[in-house]
């Protein structure tokens, strides 16, 4: 049984995460609720730290939020079990190296390791990016049993940046070649001039329960290849990544890499077999 007062409180926490700070009626609006129902619901998140309000008078997330993230960062054993992996991976290939887990349509980035070479940058620890648009997400979407809930047909796919995929036929086609291989690719979609190649995790009931990348700056002969796999990344870069999947996913129970929803490998051409060696759990090739 849903309650509905809890779900409006949700949703309006959903709302400020993503437009950061927004006025009552702009809020109001988004929800799609009465100004006054929406005016008590903020109240009262506001009394348990959930929601503040700024001298504008405009509502943001409060500082309750956080504890709540780092106690799920905490305690999620995914995350938890990925970091090492991580950590080694980014000292391996010198890139950022980031861990996801899908939210709805979003990936939510759990683990965020920096380039090992000590140029500025920016962590990303909690940012939520639309999935389509990340190798993260497509990796995590490829698995999804319930891909049309979480991407519906009468909400458009968003745009990030010019080279962003958001038609459905061709993002469709991308997933279909993801789950032979568990491996998924982007150029330029999220941020212009940044790519990223991701690995699926699996853990013992074959569930894609999240992702590791490698992030990198996009190489200039990279938007005229046919294949953004090995000639862009570089052989070293994706055995790395699938490698940190593979021990990731084992140390989740996994049998075998990729996995389904059943547990079972996702079968694949026998020329993939001989270009990417090494996915059995024991080492062993397929």
């Amino acid at each position: 049984m849903m309650i509905q007062s809890v779900s409006r409180a949700v949703r309006i926490l959903f709302e400020l995460q993503g437009a950061r700070r927004l006025p009552l009626s702009e809020l109001a609006h988004r929800v799609m609720l009465p100004s006054s129902t929406v005016h008590g619901l903020v109240r009262t998140l506001a009394m348990d730290g959930m929601i503040e309000q700024d001298s504008s008078g405009q509502y943001m997330l409060g500082p309750r939020v956080l504890g709540l993230g780092n106690a799920f960062l905490d305690s999620n054993e995914f995350r938890l079990r990925s970091l090492s992996a991580a950590e080694a991976l980014s000292e391996r290939t010198g890139h950022a190296v980031r861990v996801a887990v899908l939210l709805g349509s979003d990936v939510v980035v759990v683990h965020h390791v920096l380039r090992p070479d000590g140029s500025r940058q920016m962590r990303e620890l909690g940012i939520a990016i639309p999935a389509h648009a990340t190798a993260l997400g497509k990796v995590l979407l490829a698995f999804q049993p319930n891909l049309d809930v979480l991407l519906p047909e009468d909400v458009p796919l968003r745009r990030l940046t010019g080279r962003t995929v958001a038609v459905r036929e061709v993002l469709r086609a991308s997933l279909e070649q993801v789950r032979q291989d568990g491996m998924a690719y982007e150029l330029d979609e999220v941020v212009l001039g940044e790519s990223e190649v991701a690995a699926a995790i699996f853990d013992a009931r074959g569930t894609a329960v999240g992702a590791v990348s490698v992030v990198l700056p996009t190489p200039e002969e990279a938007h005229g290849s046919a294949d953004p796999g090995p000639a862009i990344f570089g052989v070293t870069v994706m055995s790395a990544v699938r490698e940190a999947a593979i021990g990731i996913s084992r140390s989740m129970g996994a049998l075998s890499w990729p996995m389904d929803q059943s547990g079972a490998r996702h079968p694949r051409p026998a020329q993939r077999q001989r270009r990417t060696p090494g996915r059995a759990m024991d080492g062993s090739a397929p």
